[in-house]
């Protein structure tokens, strides 16, 4: 028989564990440039569209899948119907591998946060990041040698991400949460704070809000508020199906998935309010319009917001320290729970320690990320990032609405979370995993391949070769380990054992 499942320690543990997996190093510089781009108070209207038309249900979906199923991704889908055993695995395979880059970018955070102390970024940011720290190279297939301080950044990330990993769901990732996730609120509170009461502060929050009603009517703006909702809430990595997994059988399940959806999205609105609030201070210092300051990505942290702290003087030393560190706390939840979306299946799968699986997932993890770590690493994560957030999340989130919604049966998930939650869904939701989740879903991964056949990724920037090795090759490498995975046997009466109702 299967030893009995781990579980979480209590509700709220649960609760800071998702929401710490979904917030995320998104939230912060990703949210804010997509209100602010999208339509200001107008992106507000789609968004929330999103987030109880996809978002919240499939936040449910995933829930009660795991929890009724009782296992990582992978044994719930072959306890659920063998036949689609793969499609468990295809968001685990994922997860490892947006963590082998996610360990860099913590890695560059953790860095900032050294320089921060003596703002060791001088005048030009720009030319600091890119030639300074990157050294980037010419192109994705010019490794041009180790970036050291890169290299030591993300020995140290793998090396807490086994530690904590290694202690367990309850003594490890949920005390992790417990102290990491209240303390990224309040450092990010503090930054706000100041942010909108620093001179010119009412230009960003102005240009943030103020609504232009014309961008509801642009398509564009409605797949961009899909995508966030959709990325930012973990799903379909296998992390909500896992975590849920790890829940006592009588758990409040309708209830959690939206305090975690509008936990997620509260934190989303103070990281917007601060970081337009900085960015209009920036713009009002300079003299220039909050266009020129305005950016996404790690364009906005490592770039934008270095150039702020100097111009802020003295006072600049303490707020950088507090944003990176706002950065490397927000990674770190997150990455720990790509790795636990990982390890567990293979714990599931061979019966072995989770100890054992945990430190080889670790080792090999590492020596993955390693290659990030030379003059081609952004290049590789650029690459690799936008396939597989572009096609393979995607494509798994639509596969998940489709297989569970009609194979498994939504009747049967629905059915499952009403009787263990207070407050009970309805009929609305069967409707939005069944048709109108996954029509979204079917518009979103369709125009994302026409876009990509028509313009490739990087406007002619990359090499097709690079394109097809690093974006198509490793999407297709994940669904092959998938299959393959799916075709090995399970550890004699795992799949049977499901310590819950009959299912």
């Amino acid at each position: 028989m299967e030893q009995k499942r781990e579980q979480w320690g209590s509700k709220i543990g649960f609760i800071l564990a998702v929401v710490g997996s979904a917030v995320g190093l998104g939230n912060i510089w990703r949210y804010p440039y997509l209100l602010y781009s999208n339509g200001g108070g107008a992106f507000l209207i789609p968004y929330f569209v999103a987030l109880f038309t996809a978002g919240i249900p499939l936040v449910l979906l995933e829930y009660g899948f795991g929890h009724k199923f009782r296992g990582s991704s992978p044994l719930s889908f072959a306890r659920a119907n063998k036949k689609f055993e793969w499609l468990g695995w295809w968001p685990s395979f994922s997860s490892f591998i947006i963590l082998t880059y996610y360990t860099m970018i913590l890695s560059w955070a953790m860095n900032f946060l050294t320089f921060s102390f003596g703002q060791s970024w001088g005048v030009d940011t720009d030319s600091f990041f890119f030639n300074d720290f990157l050294r980037i190279s010419s192109g994705p297939f010019d490794i041009a040698g180790m970036r050291w301080p890169i290299f030591i950044g993300i020995t140290l990330i793998w090396a807490i991400n086994w530690f904590i990993s290694y202690k367990g769901v309850s003594g490890g990732i949920e005390k992790l949460n417990k102290v990491l996730l209240p303390t990224l609120i309040g450092i990010m509170v503090i930054i706000v704070v100041r942010g909108v009461t620093l001179p010119g502060a009412t230009l960003g929050l102005n240009k943030l809000f103020t609504p232009d009603w014309s961008k509801v009517t642009e398509l564009g703006v409605w797949i961009d508020a899909y995508g966030q909702v959709f990325f930012s809430l973990s799903l379909a990595m296998g992390i909500l199906i896992t975590y849920s997994s790890y829940l006592p059988k009588k758990s409040d399940l309708n209830n959690s998935a939206f305090m975690t959806a509008f936990a997620n999205s509260g934190f989303e609105f103070l990281c917007a309010i601060g970081v337009f609030g900085i960015l209009g201070f920036m713009a009002t210092t300079q003299g220039v319009p909050i266009e020129d300051v305005a950016s996404q990505s790690i364009g906005l942290a490592f770039v934008a917001f270095p150039k702020v702290f100097s111009l802020m003087g003295p006072l600049g030393t303490v707020f950088g320290v507090l944003f990176f560190a706002s950065l490397v706390f927000a990674g770190l939840t997150s990455s720990i729970s790509l790795m636990e979306a990982f390890a567990s299946a293979v714990v599931d799968k061979t019966g072995s320690s989770r100890k054992k699986i945990v430190t080889i997932t670790a080792i090999v993890g590492y020596l993955v990320s390693v290659l990030y770590a030379t003059g081609a690493g952004l290049y590789f994560l650029d690459i690799i990032d936008n396939f597989i957030n572009s096609f393979s999340i995607v494509v798994v989130g639509l596969l998940e609405a489709i297989i569970i919604g009609w194979v498994v049966g939504a009747d049967k998930i629905r059915k499952h979370t009403n009787s263990v939650s207070i407050y009970r869904i309805g009929k609305w939701w069967e409707i939005m995993v069944k048709f109108v989740t996954p029509a979204i879903l079917i518009y979103m991964v369709g125009s994302n391949i026409i876009n990509e056949l028509s313009n490739p990724y990087g406007g002619g920037d990359y090499p097709s070769s690079a394109l097809m090795l690093l974006g198509w090759g490793v999407v297709g490498a994940i669904i092959v380990l998938a299959v393959i995975s799916s075709t090995t046997k399970w550890k004699k009466g795992v799949l049977e054992d499901i310590d819950s109702e009959e299912v």
